[in-house]
């Protein structure tokens, strides 16, 4: 390494994140007042995606002499810190409900949330392999308690829902990072090299030594978007969580999965390995998306599938991460807003309940039926969802203009699977007698439209986001 010249202006971005977790338990220490709390966490996420947009395509900072950095700050790590901002932001507002019957107690809840948030700006702006695991596990660390960190008020019927999502999730997240680990060992052992500007697949007597480690590199990140056949714990994770940290695992965890894959496969080839786990993902997640009856069940198989089809763009290396960054930004848009409508149609810290229980919901909160029905269609890339059409057409497009018509193929055949049961959520909306609306929490609904502007932003607008990416 060369002598350090630290650029603390690239950092601001990481300062601002952290700084936010630090100002939530200072909040809580000082002024113990939940308002005040929530309040600073979600100043602090403004901070952040403010930052982030201040800094981006300046220089990196600490790079060798190679002039390889492991701080990179670029327009897609910064599009990458606003949407960990965002969703830190939303799902907080979605979590207000709950925190104020006290299920879970806001200081710890809104500095694990900031925690989580500054793991995934570092996945954004990680320059080498080792940052961008130390960012994962940040982003995913705080999440195995946010998922079981639940108070029952009294009179509640105690469950292990929640323990056990957490204990599922800990275990197989635990796996995978040894994994990740043990193929970054190898691939250092045999090429000399940690940065991703200086990756390589290795040559001569080691080049088997090193794809052995891309292979178990990229099998460990792939646990972390929950591809078949590593999906098991995202189901009963996502089932047995608090809904609002459901969706941030569904989106903000996700989205780290993503962008380490996308840094690894740019650079080194893992194209057959990547191809047979998206046609793996895709497959099995539509296919028994279509047996759930339980609505976030139904949303966790959804996601899983989803992860396919970035897989898909994935498979085909540098040319395909520019098609996978811009559909994992459309996907996590509308899956926040599909789980912000399951928290508003259900009361107060409850579960996401049986599909069933949303009959007639459309026609009793016309507002919030028209935005799950617009999440499910963007999700389907069905109009008016043209978020969601874009994406679809952008993963199709990419693969078709590399030859990958098979691929591209069965992207579009679990495509149609895939309507079967968007169109049967969207039916039992509007289906049946209108339910008694629940009362709605402002922030739970603020949180949800806004979700649905920048859906219709993007999806009348899709260049911008593909410029700011490439």
């Amino acid at each position: 390494m060369s002598s350090q010249q630290i650029d603390h202006f690239a950092l601001l971005p990481l300062y601002a994140a952290a700084g936010t977790a630090i100002l939530a338990l200072l909040a809580d220490l000082f002024v113990a007042r939940r308002a005040a709390v929530i309040g600073a966490t979600m100043l602090g996420a403004a901070a952040t995606a403010v930052c982030a947009l201040v800094t981006a395509d300046t220089a990196g900072t600490f790079c060798t002499t190679a002039g390889a950095c492991s701080w990179v700050p670029t327009w897609p790590a910064a599009v990458a810190a606003v949407l960990f901002a965002g969703l830190t932001a939303g799902v907080l507002a979605l979590s207000v409900p709950a925190l104020r019957l006290g299920i879970a107690p806001a200081g710890e809840f809104c500095f694990l949330l900031a925690c989580s948030m500054t793991g995934g700006v570092v996945v954004g702006y990680a320059g080498d392999l080792i940052t961008l695991i130390v960012g994962l596990e940040t982003l995913t660390l705080p999440l195995y308690v946010l998922a079981g960190l639940r108070r029952f008020a009294p009179g509640e019927r105690v469950t292990t829902g929640a323990a056990s999502a957490s204990v599922t999730f800990f275990l197989i997240s635990v796996v995978s990072t040894a994994i990740a680990l043990l193929g970054v060992a190898l691939n250092y052992a045999a090429t000399g090299g940690v940065h991703l500007d200086l990756l390589t697949a290795g040559s001569g007597p080691l080049e088997k030594l090193a794809g052995v480690g891309v292979a178990l590199l990229v099998i460990g990140l792939a646990f972390k978007v929950a591809a078949v056949p590593l999906h098991a714990w995202a189901p009963a994770t996502y089932d047995g969580a608090p809904v609002p940290v459901a969706a941030y695992l569904s989106t903000a965890s996700k989205l780290g999965g993503v962008l380490a894959l996308a840094a690894v496969v740019s650079r080194l080839d893992a194209g057959v390995v990547v191809a047979a786990l998206a046609v793996l993902t895709m497959t099995v997640g539509n296919l028994v998306a279509l047996r759930q009856t339980r609505m976030v069940r139904l949303l966790a198989w959804s996601s899983i599938a989803q992860a396919g089809y970035i897989l898909a763009a994935l498979a085909l290396g540098e040319i395909g991460v520019l098609a996978a960054l811009a559909y994992a930004v459309f996907f996590v848009v509308l899956e926040f807003v599909a789980f912000g409508v399951v928290v508003a149609l259900r009361a107060p810290g409850a579960d996401g309940g049986a599909i069933e229980d949303y009959r007639g919901a459309g026609r009793e909160s016309r507002g919030l039926g028209a935005a799950l029905v617009l999440a499910l269609a963007g999700l389907a890339g069905l109009p008016p969802g043209l978020a969601g059409l874009f994406a679809k057409l952008s993963v199709v497009g990419v693969l078709v203009d590399a030859r990958w018509t098979w691929l591209a193929a069965v992207v579009v055949i679990n495509a149609v699977i895939a309507l079967a049961y968007y169109v049967r959520v969207a039916a039992i909306l509007y289906s049946g007698h209108a339910r008694s609306a629940l009362p709605v929490a402002r922030p739970v609904v603020v949180a949800v439209f806004a979700g649905v502007a920048v859906a219709v932003v993007l999806g009348f607008a899709p260049q911008v986001l593909f410029d700011a990416l490439s």
